[in-house]
């Protein structure tokens, strides 16, 4: 999986924080809500702009920062 396809940082959004394309939701907020205990599941239901895609980018992004 190329994350690139989904993950991007613009300065002008959340200060450059790297975010999901298309929408201003954080890869640091995402992974906060499954360290909180959320699941994909009910991550996809409260946020319907995102795909099981872009949640997989999401992690392969974090996998790769370390």
């Amino acid at each position: 999986m190329d994350w690139r396809e989904y993950i991007h940082s613009d300065p002008k959004i959340l200060l450059g924080k790297p975010t999901v394309k298309g929408t201003r939701l954080s890869v640091e907020f995402l992974l906060g809500l499954f360290a909180a205990g959320c699941t994909q599941q009910q991550v996809l239901e409260n946020y319907p702009t995102l795909t099981s895609e872009a949640l997989k980018a999401v992690f392969a992004f974090a996998f790769t920062a370390e």
